[in-house]
């Protein structure tokens, strides 16, 4: 055999085996067909503490139609827990993942054969029905379920502001409806009331409400596809309303909301569902998922993995949601009535969390509606004084510390989004900064700090203000206000008078200047301690405006590494009578409460990248699962489910509102983020594997890329990031101090 013959069995060698390899490596990736609702399972996270709501909606919707149950304990804030086998009936709005209980109004229940009207035999109590998860399929769109007392199959489906449910009655005999606009969720009571007949085939009202939203007032119309035979109302207040119609089979129903009026309601109606077809109904709603849900397009032959990442992307759609009529008539703060109005107005911000991922994703999935979000929350500031801490259908319930709108508002700002008004924006920010509206705000003003001996939550109070400080020094920046950029930027430091070098917390400081004493930095009292739902292991990383200042206070990268890494080892055990919010535990790291949710990634900035990997795949494939409860903590209105959708597309907003996303380990092997005008931006994850989870390399464009994080401006551009990922760390991939991310990054 010559030596020419012999090179070429050696190339064809070669080739034949290239080719083997890519036939053992090639994915073989489960095809979503632009369909990704059909792995939206919106049962994850009903059991355990998710607290998230299952029922019917359409994304941002002001209409939740679902299930109530009869348990109203801390795990059914939002009307429904798996583990219960009980319903009282389906009402139209709801909250999920919240640690508070509130709204369910308009709740109704399809019964039979009621003949005593009395109180005691219409309260939820006596007309409960079990049901079984068997006969029971929830979809983002679509509810369904057997109720076994009456022998009543229910559907539910919606649009934006009409609730639509189908009853199939299989008993002899009439059929009745019973309307309940006495019980709510959580803290919700009933103030006043009232339900009227319309027509033959149509009943109107309103109910207003105290709870958590101190002053809720819904309007709201229903039409029904059978002629009303009876109409019975029982106790003050309209509280319980009996419907009876003719004979059995199908009753058909339709509930239009209104923040504003009941011919607010009647317009709703007739624009969003004026016809009686429930499956174009439903249809209309999958479309509407669709779309929204294929802004990011993943690719992986994991079932369990598209089924966790797109329901995360649903149950981060839910809230905020819509509080306007079709014709973009709210109800605002001040409770009056505003019209003419050129966006969408919205509610439901629960701020303290959602300020720190979901709100950033936003910005780059939802562009269109962030200015809407931002216009809702300045003329909140407008009527109320200050921007929204945590509102909830027209009212301020200030719930948890901080100012938190402030990031949000700025950040949008900082991106360029149109249609805000910059200059008032930044009126807001510093109002809200600068008024007398949230605690300790004068004592950080005058002293620089919040003593702790002259409020509870002193510590977390400062740190969150300090978040939001740096923001409004940024945008006041970019505004070139320089004298308030200045003052804002040397507020944004004050988490460095918490800090105790001697043994590296951040501790409550008493008005003398002297430590709280004792102190136990397991301590999870948050009532009475300095912190809130959590204690000071978790705090002590809270400064996401500023981890190289906090680097410094440790003295360098080695100690602060150090530090971290023992959050991480230490015992999981807390002390007696901690939170519920503490959950989801890594050693001290708290994954199941938000204000740990940054921390993972502040290895980067020490210039240790690699040491995020082995955490965030961990957090993603243990403490995120496709079971019932798989949440290890409060879904809080979608940022726990942001967390996990920024951190598997291989990034995460340590900084809310500085424009830049820090590098994990992304899990999936490509993913595609459909941008405005036709644009996308792609991750790829070459080589990618549960055991290859280490950045090795990253080039973007066609380019070498060696800093450890992305700015946002350059993934609305579009174009291709690419990580080359190994089983062992690169540790020198974003350990040079100017590849490592940065506080300031615009």
């Amino acid at each position: 055999m010559n030596k020419l013959n012999l090179s070429k069995i050696l190339i064809s060698a070669f080739v034949f085996s290239l080719g083997c390899i890519s036939c053992q490596t090639k994915v073989n990736y489960i095809p979503i067909d632009n369909n990704p609702i059909q792995f939206v399972d919106p049962t994850i996270g009903s059991g355990g503490h998710g607290h998230v709501f299952i029922g019917a909606s359409v994304p941002f919707g002001a209409v939740q139609l679902g299930p109530n149950n009869i348990t109203m304990e801390w795990d059914w804030c939002s009307g429904y827990h798996h583990s219960d086998t009980t319903i009282i009936g389906f009402s139209h709005t709801h909250l999920s993942g919240t640690g508070i209980g509130d709204l369910g109004d308009i709740l109704m229940m399809p019964v039979t054969s009621v003949n005593d009207y009395s109180i005691e035999n219409l309260s939820a109590k006596t007309r409960l029905s079990g049901f079984s998860h068997k006969t029971e399929k929830a979809q983002a769109s679509y509810y369904s379920v057997h109720l076994n007392k009456y022998n009543i199959d229910v559907e539910l489906t919606a649009s934006e502001r009409v609730g639509f449910q189908k009853y199939n009655y299989k008993q002899k005999g009439n059929s009745q409806v019973i309307i309940d606009l006495e019980r709510g969720i959580g803290w919700d009571k009933l103030d006043k009331a009232e339900l009227i007949k319309l027509d033959d085939y149509s009943i109107a009202g309103y109910r207003f409400s105290k709870g958590w939203s101190k002053d809720q007032r819904i309007y709201f119309v229903t039409k029904f596809s059978k002629r009303i035979k009876d109409f019975k109302q029982v106790g003050e207040n309209a509280q319980y309303t009996v419907l009876s119609f003719e004979g059995n089979g199908e009753l058909m129903l339709k509930t239009a909301i209104s923040p504003v009026s009941i011919e607010g309601a009647i317009n709703n109606l007739t624009t969003e569902i004026p016809e009686w077809d429930f499956e174009e109904v439903v249809a209309n709603a999958n479309t509407k998922w669709n779309k929204e849900l294929n802004k990011i397009q993943v690719k992986t032959a994991s079932q369990k993995d598209l089924k966790i990442f797109y329901t995360a992307c649903y149950h981060s759609m839910i809230a905020p949601s819509l509080f306007n009529d079709s014709n973009k008539d709210y109800r605002g703060t001040d409770k009056k009535v505003y019209k003419d109005v050129d966006f969408n107005n919205y509610s439901v911000f629960s701020l303290w969390d959602t300020y720190r991922a979901a709100h950033p994703l936003f910005t780059i999935t939802q562009s269109d509606r962030v200015s809407d979000m931002i216009n809702s929350m300045l003329k909140i500031y407008e009527q109320q004084g200050k921007l929204p801490v945590w509102h909830l259908m027209g009212s301020e319930t200030n719930t948890m510390v901080g100012y938190s709108a402030v990031p949000v508002v700025v950040d949008a700002c900082l991106k360029g989004i149109k249609g805000i008004d910059y200059e008032l924006a930044y009126e807001a920010v510093k109002t809200t900064a600068t008024g007398d509206f949230e605690p300790g705000v004068k004592e950080m003003m005058t002293l620089g700090y919040i003593p702790a001996d002259a409020m509870h939550e002193s510590v977390a109070s400062a740190l969150e203000y300090a978040i939001s400080d740096w923001a409004i020094g940024q945008l006041a920046k970019r505004l070139d206000k320089e004298d308030d950029a200045i003052y804002f930027a040397k507020r944004a430091e004050a988490y460095r008078n918490y800090f105790d070098s001697s043994d590296k917390f951040m501790k409550g400081k008493m008005k003398d200047g002297s430590w709280r004493t004792p102190f136990d930095p397991y301590s999870a009292q948050h009532r009475v301690n300095d912190y809130c739902e959590g204690n000071a292991w978790q705090y002590l990383w809270l400064v996401p405006q500023n981890p190289e200042g906090l680097i410094e206070l440790f003295g360098g990268d080695k100690p602060f590494i150090s530090k971290l890494d023992s959050l991480f080892s230490i015992s999981s055990e807390l002390e007696e009578g901690a939170s519920n919010d503490i959950t989801g535990l890594i050693g001290q790291y708290a994954h199941g409460n938000e204000p740990s949710h940054h921390t993972t990634y502040l290895y980067a900035y020490a210039g240790e990248q690699y040491k995020t990997a082995d955490k965030v795949r961990y957090i993603m494939n243990e403490l995120y699962s496709d079971k019932i409860d798989g949440l290890c903590g409060n879904e809080d209105c979608g940022q726990m489910s942001a967390w996990y959708i920024m951190s598997s597309m291989g990034m995460y907003p340590v900084n809310p509102s500085n424009g830049a996303y820090v590098f994990g380990s992304p899990l999936f092997n490509e993913v595609t983020i459909n941008l405005p005008g036709n644009k996308s931006f792609k991750i790829l994850a070459k080589n990618n594997s549960d055991k290859n989870i280490y950045i090795q390399s990253v080039s973007l464009n066609g380019k070498e890329y060696t800093k450890s994080f992305i700015t946002h401006k350059d993934i609305v551009k579009g174009g291709t990031l690419v990580f080359k990922m190994g089983s062992t760390p690169n540790t020198n991939f974003g350990k040079a101090n100017q590849d490592r991310p940065q506080s300031i990054v615009y």
